[in-house]
């Protein structure tokens, strides 16, 4: 209880659980909307996400400053990619923050000239850049443990026989991709924090995809993709041992 009351109290921790509930509140729409004695039901879900996700733009009002900070921190970064990729990445979020703030002040009546369309478009493709770059990062990383494992076995397969021959990824698995596989969920297994969020990032990235028209998808998809990046964001808050890091100078 103590935990959960430490987390609730974090605008970080009460922002995941709401976009939980907006998520799920989606994913339970798709799936009931087919049935018609679920008309009232569905009905209710969608004013619940619809309220879920106004209140979640009271949250976001300050993450301006928590995006330019995090840029600053970025380019300190050890790794030239990793410097790269989240620099470039956070500058993109500081801009869809901005153009966040600019829709919530349209919403409650500030400005009511704001084009609501072309800064929605712009935020969308901020956004959508910002998980693009993340990713980027994330598949780098990525390489970098997977070369790491294969070091690590051909050590131990040396130590085993003195045939040169002897270490190949593929000698427990005769296919190439079934090989890759493998070495892939090895790594991400000696890895927790990167395999949180590289799951958060594919799951976000739906969301943009779908709204930039560049893979068209739909709400249930949506929905499962918020649901399960709002549970990996849940874990890396509630326990921040999980959240990738990044080594700075």
């Amino acid at each position: 209880m103590e935990a959960f009351t430490r987390f609730t109290n974090q605008t970080q921790g009460r922002d995941r659980l709401f976009r939980a509930t907006q998520y799920t509140c989606m994913l339970l729409t798709y799936l009931l909307e087919p049935k018609a004695d679920k008309k009232e039901l569905v009905m209710k879900l969608k004013k619940l996400e619809s309220s879920v996700s106004t209140g979640r733009r009271w949250f976001r009002l300050g993450n301006v400053v928590h995006a330019m900070q995090a840029t600053q921190q970025s380019i300190h970064a050890v790794d030239l990619v990793p410097r790269l990729c989240l620099t470039l990445a956070n500058l993109n979020r500081v801009v869809y923050f901005i153009c966040d703030t600019v829709l919530w002040v349209r919403s409650v009546g500030l400005a009511s000239g704001i084009n609501k369309k072309k800064w929605q478009m712009w935020a969308t493709r901020h956004y959508y850049y910002s998980l693009l770059l993340s990713l980027v990062r994330d598949l780098y990383e990525i390489s970098l443990q997977m070369e790491q494992v294969t070091q690590d076995r051909a050590k131990r397969e040396k130590l085993l026989s003195q045939d040169p021959l002897g270490y190949s990824v593929a000698e427990e698995e005769t296919e190439w991709l079934q090989s890759f596989l493998l070495l892939l969920f090895r790594s991400l297994r000696k890895h927790p924090p990167l395999l949180l969020d590289t799951v958060k990032n594919l799951c976000d990235i739906l969301n943009p995809l779908d709204q930039l028209g560049i893979c068209k998808s739909n709400p249930g998809i949506i929905g499962l993709g918020g649901l399960v990046s709002s549970i990996a964001g849940i874990i890396t808050v509630a326990w921040p041992h999980l959240k990738l890091k990044t080594h700075t100078s």
